[in-house]
């Protein structure tokens, strides 16, 4: 769907719960990476390293249904105008971002989860040690799973590193709005009652 193109520097703001989901996802997806890290480059003692794991499989589900939630709220809530000095290119590649992050915000905790219900050692999920999360009924029942947790590993990794890229450039764009185009974008997702210009 098009997005509307207002006149001047960017008025409006999302509303509470699309800042709030936004925000939410931000915090869970900056700890994931953390966690990945962590996980891929430092030795832990092997009760640490199962933590750490059941820790990430736990916030990587909650982003996952947190971004559904945001999808399907945006769905029937229009986002704020535009700024109409932005040309059709930047216009086309913020929403081009916007796109790769939700479809990589969805892919990687399926994958994860993918990863887990084929892993070879089979170690249950349970939400941050209370509620216990299924495997994925075909993965979980394959018969030779160590190929499959393999080529499912490599794409976690991978979609993991490009996710943190796209970040980065999303952040890179709105401070450059806030900054340097001084357009008030930025503006319309931080939390509070800033009035924008």
């Amino acid at each position: 769907m098009p997005a509307a193109v207002q006149k001047a520097g960017a008025t409006g703001r999302y509303d509470l719960v699309a800042i709030t989901l936004h925000w939410v996802i931000a915090a869970g997806i900056l700890a994931l990476i953390a966690m990945g890290l962590v996980m891929d480059h430092m030795t832990l003692p092997p009760m640490r390293v199962f933590q750490f794991y059941q820790l990430h499989k736990s916030i990587g589900i909650t982003v996952m249904l947190a971004v559904v939630l945001r999808v399907l709220w945006r769905l029937f809530h229009a986002a704020p105008a535009l700024p109409a000095a932005m040309t059709v290119q930047e216009r086309r590649a913020a929403h081009g971002v916007h796109g790769l992050l939700y479809g990589l915000q969805v892919f990687l905790p399926l994958s994860g989860w993918a990863l887990v219900s084929a892993s070879v050692f089979n170690i249950p999920t349970v939400l941050y040690g209370i509620l216990p999360w299924p495997h994925l009924p075909f993965f979980s029942t394959l018969h030779d799973k160590a190929p499959v947790e393999a080529v499912l590993k490599t794409l976690h990794h991978w979609g993991a590193w490009m996710l943190t890229a796209i970040i980065a450039l999303h952040v890179a764009a709105a401070l450059r709005h806030h900054f340097i185009l001084k357009d008030g974008v930025l503006r319309q997702m931080l939390p509070g009652r800033r009035p924008i210009a």
